[in-house]
């Protein structure tokens, strides 16, 4: 096994597989649905999902789920609540059809994910409604390629921090992979970690905002999956020439 990094984890959610294209389009539906109800000139339903989902992340947590109620909570604000039970009925259909959808991996990513596990130990760090997530994991076809699978509330320093010592691994020895700077590079920069940035082509609101303070040294960015495992050699390198 390569030295100076111990373990590489992977984010699953549009690292893996397409995931924000549905939420970008669940948006679009919702804006539709609520917009026979109000004028959407002025971007309030937009506005107003966002602020809704802000103050229920905490409450609901990530995913398809926590979503939909927030969906229904805004459009019940929005339209003072004139929105019909036809309409709501319209997005709970809406958060179904979004958990029933097949997994799509990205091009390319099971070679890259691969070719990582031939020189390191993987595994799979994501966020979101448990079951949701233990069913696309399951769909994918890419479990047996990680040594563990760690699905969690949130991705922060401090969960990072557990796990890794759940893993005993020091943080100076991991490695993350994911397209989320707020969720998956960030945090493991600020424990003295690694990252590999790639990212997708469109992300949720709520995973932009991120700044990268310290550690931008020990970062690489790739565009298309096919990069990811020279990516990591080199930081791989990078981190036992640190030592």
């Amino acid at each position: 096994m390569t030295q100076g990094i111990r373990l590489v984890g992977f984010d699953a959610d549009d690292t893996l597989w397409r995931s924000q294209d549905y939420f970008d389009e669940a948006q679009l539906e919702f804006e539709r649905i609520v917009g026979r109800y109000v004028d959407l000139a002025d971007g309030r339903v937009a506005e107003a999902l966002y602020a809704v989902e802000t103050a229920n992340i905490a409450v609901f947590g990530y995913g398809v789920k926590g979503m939909a109620l927030s969906m229904i909570e805004s459009a019940t604000q929005i339209t003072g609540g004139r929105i019909a039970a036809a309409d709501l009925h319209r997005i709970v259909e809406m958060a179904k059809a979004m958990l029933r959808h097949p997994v799509e991996l990205l091009p390319g990513i099971r070679d890259a994910v691969a070719a990582v596990a031939e020189r390191f130990d993987v595994v799979l760090i994501t966020k979101g409604d448990l079951f949701h997530q233990e069913a696309k994991v399951r769909d994918s076809g890419l479990s047996d390629l990680f040594g563990r699978i760690e699905i969690v509330s949130e991705k922060d320093a401090a969960t990072y921090a557990r796990v890794l010592g759940e893993f005993d691994v020091d943080a100076q020895a991991f490695l993350m992979v994911g397209n989320s700077l707020r969720s998956d590079i960030a945090p493991v920069l600020a424990l003295g970690g690694w990252g590999v940035y790639m990212p997708y082509r469109t992300t949720w609101m709520h995973e932009t905002q991120a700044d990268i303070v310290e550690g931008s040294e020990r970062m690489r960015e790739v565009a298309t999956p096919d990069r990811l495992p020279e990516a990591v050699v080199e930081l791989a390198a990078q981190a036992i020439a640190s030592r």
